[in-house]
């Protein structure tokens, strides 16, 4: 195992797999315990016992959920032992919403990435927007790796990042996001491609668009740091036209393992009630997984 320590920009030390133990669940952690052990991070996979998870059942019947709860987390305890050879995992069982329960546990255990999964079952446009899923990208502290519904992989297979592209708009967390995105390409030997889209030009517009893209090639090249021990040069892409589609098109040819896009910082509780758009699309329609990093 590589020494993050040394080599990274980043240390992810704490990883939090919020699980529910569905099928997307099931995927998502097989990219948390790879993660995990890439960087040689406890795992602590939290489930929310709350009502909803059970569609309001009667009271009479809640010590069975629970033994059937108990059930899916030693099964869980078990397979987590034989993903995470080496390194630290556990299962935790809360009351409590899911958000409420995995922001608590998230700072007492000052988690360093958090893992949730997806599944969009009536649509991902609806399941995404106001959903526990949004709610914890939105308002965690640290980056969240979303695997969706059409993130073509599953539970069986063994999670490789060998092709990330990050993309940004040179927004507050570019820099950020450019680090994590760095550290990934390292760990796993990665080819990284770093993205900006130019958005087609509004009128009144007098800046010439190949000064736009000279200034935006050069901004890509300067979110490396110098000594970044990356086994191959960068892509540098440039691309014009709708950034959500431009980052999906060139995701999908460059066949994408991993995006990773920076997020602007939410501006107090209850303010960022929504992804942005770009965000948002990208999340609900890409091939691999996700991660938003906020500064």
């Amino acid at each position: 195992m590589k020494s993050a320590a040394v080599r990274n920009p980043i240390q992810l030390k704490n990883i939090l797999l919020a699980t529910d133990f569905s099928h997307a669940a099931a995927s998502a952690q097989t990219f948390a315990a790879e993660i995990a052990q890439r960087f040689g991070a406890n795992l602590i996979a939290v489930h929310a016992k709350t009502p909803e998870n059970h569609a309001l059942p009667a009271i009479e019947i809640w010590p069975t959920l629970n033994a059937e709860l108990e059930k899916e987390a030693e099964v869980l305890r078990t397979t987590l032992g034989k993903q995470c050879s080496g390194i630290q995992s556990e299962v935790v069982l809360a009351d409590g919403g899911v958000w409420p329960v995995v922001e608590a546990i998230a700072q007492e255990r000052h988690a360093d990435l958090i893992v949730v999964g997806t599944s969009g079952r009536s649509g991902l446009e609806r399941f995404l927007l106001g959903s526990v899923a949004e709610q914890i990208i939105r308002q965690a502290k640290c980056p969240v790796l979303t695997v969706g519904p059409h993130a073509q992989f599953g539970a069986s297979r063994e999670a490789s990042f060998k092709k990330i592209v990050y993309a940004t708009d040179f927004g507050e967390g570019s820099r950020v996001a450019a680090l994590y995105a760095v550290a990934l390409a390292q760990e796993h030997q990665a080819h990284l491609t770093l993205l900006h889209v130019i958005e087609n030009p509004k009128a009144g517009d007098l800046v010439h668009p190949q000064e736009i893209e000279e200034a935006a090639l050069l901004s890509l090249r300067g979110l490396v740091p110098t000594e970044a021990d990356l086994w191959c040069e960068p892509r540098i892409v440039v691309r014009h036209g709708l950034p959500a589609e431009m980052i999906l098109e060139v995701a999908e040819r460059e066949q994408a393992d991993l995006i990773v896009l920076g997020l602007r910082a939410a501006k107090g509780v209850g303010r960022a009630t929504h992804l942005s758009n770009v965000a948002h699309r990208v999340l609900s329609h890409a091939s691999c997984p996700v991660m938003t990093v906020r500064p």
